[in-house]
């Protein structure tokens, strides 16, 4: 099945937000992790989406030229022409644009969605992500507002973000010194999400409890899920159940189940999941060249074994290994064998 349309994405959130689970967003950069991702959610019969980072597509472009939207917009058509070999559906996303590469990046990849529109092609992505946390909230919401309105002339649902979460991922703004009141969205700052950008179009909204990019010593940052449903209580008694926010959970790699569990009952429908599936990636390719060292190397002028040294080899297993944290993602987060695929 093709990547899934507009009109689907906008199925799979409601979807989501219904039947209390979320979707696990995966970070991507390269054939071997988009077939990781692809397979997890076949497997698991469930939706996902797939996301891309603005150094996933320096990455994606080549050493020579490291072109960020080159490389992402590569990335994309290749996932759409991968997906068409499965039954579900695959969402397209953008991770963590900052407000000053947001021109450089964002504008061209919605211009060409917009060209693809206008040969009457599917949008090359359903969502992206404008991370303007580091600015004071009037401003993250006005150019917030500026990006949602160009997102909806195209039928692209904006992700935006309120408070910083800390830790290390390419374009977030967070470090270890960010105050941390400013780890912990407010419910009145969810009000002022709300009211500057619902009579707009429709926007998912990465509100921070606590949440870190990474892994960090146990104790280093508390999160607190409650706060999400203190912000979601405060605009919906004042808005009513319509106003209820499609919510985000960045910073998703190793938290306990109990916490993924109970931000599904305060409308998160989409967990980003990165470092833990780096990991899951790298450590089959870290036992092949341990378990095959006299392989992959040519040891006191020998051959070695071009089996052990050929890159498949060891990227095979990390397709696995990876594709199985995805598949755990997809348990946790309460996606199993709830794909939409078919009846949208």
């Amino acid at each position: 099945m093709p990547v899934a349309t507009p009109k689907q994405f906008e199925a799979m959130l409601d979807a989501a937000q219904k039947g209390g689970y979320a979707y696990p967003a995966i970070n991507c950069s390269s054939l071997t992790t988009i077939n990781a991702a692809l397979k997890a959610f076949a497997d698991q019969n469930s939706d996902g989406i797939i996301q891309f980072s603005t150094g996933a597509g320096q990455f994606a472009s080549g050493l020579n030229h490291k072109n960020q939207v080159l490389g992402t917009i590569a990335l994309a058509e290749l996932t759409h022409r991968l997906a068409e070999q499965y039954n579900v559906l695959i969402a397209l996303n953008t991770d963590h644009c900052r407000p000053h590469v947001a021109p450089d990046f964002l504008d061209p990849l919605i211009e060409e969605t917009a060209r693809r529109r206008a040969r009457g092609e599917n949008n090359l992505f359903q969502n992206h992500m404008l991370d303007a946390s580091e600015l004071p909230l009037a401003e993250n919401m006005e150019i917030s507002q500026k990006y949602l309105k160009t997102c909806v002339e195209h039928e692209i649902v904006l992700e935006v973000e309120a408070g910083v979460v800390v830790g290390e991922e390419e374009g977030a703004a967070g470090t270890e010194d960010t105050p941390e009141e400013s780890l912990y969205t407010t419910p009145e700052d969810m009000m002022a999400v709300h009211e500057s950008l619902a009579d707009i179009g429709r926007f998912t909204f990465a509100a921070t409890f606590g949440n870190v990019h990474g892994h960090y010593k146990p104790g280093a940052v508390k999160l607190r899920p409650e706060i999400l449903k203190q912000g979601q209580e405060a605009v919906m008694t004042k808005y009513g159940a319509d106003s209820e926010f499609d919510l985000v959970f960045h910073g998703g790699s190793g938290s306990t189940l109990e916490e993924i569990r109970e931000t599904l009952g305060y409308g998160v429908i989409k967990m980003n999941v990165d470092t833990d599936t780096q990991y899951a990636f790298t450590r089959p390719i870290a036992h092949h060249m341990f378990q095959n060292y006299d392989g992959v190397l040519k040891v006191d002028d020998e051959i070695g074994n071009k089996k052990a040294y050929d890159p498949r080899a060891y990227l095979k297993a990390a397709e696995e290994g990876m594709a199985a944290r995805i598949a755990e993602a997809c348990d946790d987060l309460l996606a199993t064998g709830k794909s939409i695929a078919g009846q949208v």
